[in-house]
């Protein structure tokens, strides 16, 4: 039962992941008509970690080391802290979330670059089709969308997303594997609630509307995501190479467009629609 189980997760784990990570988008633009984008981040990242907190009392996990809480602080900086202050600022910016997810969704050609090298880890020719077949998606999706102005700084901080998650999920995959992820993430937030509170304070005016719409996004961002989904993604990172788990990620523009169209009326066009087909199918060539 308890193999049968596990089987059943593995197989359901992708979809699962992919699903709650493009609601993080979503909900990001609600979260952004209350407050500004770091400060938001900061509440957020508070309730995460009070909830963390309880959860480690309770469970009482393995605690790690000096070097352990070092690459935590280190992993959640660029899984949680540049990822997603890069996410919400373009958000913030006035990029749509249904394009806010296209350049993290470049995150498989990089992470296969840098695992082939830094892991040791064997990409395949067809994996490599796969990635580029995803790349061809991504670029169709953004097809004549708009670069200069306003969105062009919102395009750079969805750049610096894409790096950050990609060196994040790499790093955590190294260094962080063994570290319990209940005392791990809680390390992984404490460092980055700091990290944002420190930015609200020296570049935002702090002012937070207190909206029933605000508290039910934070809510789900902060149980939903950054636990849920950050916890299935490191489970995800442990079990299967990174560059299957990056790959993962090309899903989430075409997820994340379609929640948009269905709340917020944000156009798709067939070019997208194309896009967002080969984007699927690089998903599955890669992890064939």
């Amino acid at each position: 039962m308890d193999k049968n189980f596990d089987q059943l997760a593995a197989r359901a784990a992708p979809a699962i992941f992919v699903v709650l990570w493009s609601t993080g988008f979503v909900a990001t633009k609600y979260v952004l008509r209350s407050a500004e984008p770091l400060t938001y981040l900061a509440i957020r990242m508070a309730v995460v970690v009070a909830i963390m907190a309880v959860i480690v009392v309770v469970v009482r996990p393995r605690w790690p080391g000096r070097m352990g809480i070092v690459h935590s602080v280190v992993a959640g900086l660029l899984v949680h802290g540049f990822y997603l202050g890069g996410t919400a600022v373009a958000i913030s910016l006035s990029i749509p979330a249904g394009l806010s997810a296209l350049i993290p969704g470049l995150q498989p050609i990089l992470t296969s670059t840098i695992a082939n090298r830094w892991l040791g880890e064997r990409v395949t020719p067809l994996q490599w089709m796969g990635l580029l077949l995803g790349l061809a998606g991504v670029a169709l999706i953004l097809h004549e969308r708009p670069m200069s102005g306003e969105a062009g700084w919102g395009w750079l901080s969805s750049g610096v997303s894409l790096v950050s998650i990609t060196l994040g999920t790499l790093y955590q995959r190294r260094y962080c594997r063994d570290i319990d992820w209940r005392a791990g993430n809680l390390v992984q937030y404490v460092g980055v609630m700091i990290f944002f509170a420190i930015g609200a304070a020296a570049f935002e005016t702090r002012v937070v509307h207190w909206t029933s719409e605000f508290v039910l996004s934070v809510a789900w961002l902060a149980v939903v995501l950054s636990i849920g989904s950050i916890g299935l993604l490191y489970w995800l990172i442990r079990r299967t190479a990174a560059t299957s788990v990056a790959s993962l990620f090309y899903l989430v523009p075409a997820v994340t467009a379609l929640m948009a169209y269905v709340l917020f009326g944000e156009r798709l066009d067939a070019v997208a629609i194309a896009g967002m087909v080969a984007c699927a199918a690089a998903v599955f060539v890669v992890n064939r």
